[in-house]
């Protein structure tokens, strides 16, 4: 059975990461929890630059509350990498992500994951609503 394509032309936003000498484990790659790493600066840097998140003050945090992985071909330092950012589901509170990683020039992934984010008030740990200005930039990462 061939894994599903995941293709560069498929994200509309992408995040430039350089892999990191510890990234790699003992069998010459990146070792597979790194990758979540990846996908959590992908998303929060978006969040930051373009959403205008404010990680240290804010009202709203999001916190991950699922993820998964799936892995095609391996990636070691010192390549250089972009994660493929989208967003596949848009909820009151939630936003599902989409992710691939791609190494630097190449159309297909080397791993596909998916995490979701629930918005909540920084106090209570409450999920809230999407703020509008978080809203508005996920939106240009809507996909389907």
């Amino acid at each position: 059975m061939n894994p599903p394509q995941h293709l560069r032309r498929d994200y509309p936003h992408f995040q430039p990461i350089s892999t990191r000498w510890h990234d790699n484990d003992i069998y010459g790659h990146v070792n597979n929890v790194t990758y979540y790493s990846y996908f959590d600066s992908a998303v929060n840097t978006y969040l930051i630059e373009v959403g205008g998140l404010d990680i240290h003050s804010g009202e709203v945090v999001g916190f991950v509350v699922s993820s998964s992985c799936d892995y095609f071909a391996s990636i070691a330092f010192p390549e250089r990498i972009e994660i493929g950012l989208r967003v596949a589901k848009l909820g009151n509170s939630s936003v599902q992500y989409e992710l691939a990683v791609f190494k630097q020039g190449e159309d297909a992934a080397c791993a596909a994951g998916r995490f979701v984010h629930v918005f909540v008030d920084r106090q209570s740990n409450r999920p809230v609503s999407i703020p509008e200005y978080l809203r508005a930039a996920l939106e240009q990462l809507l996909v389907g």
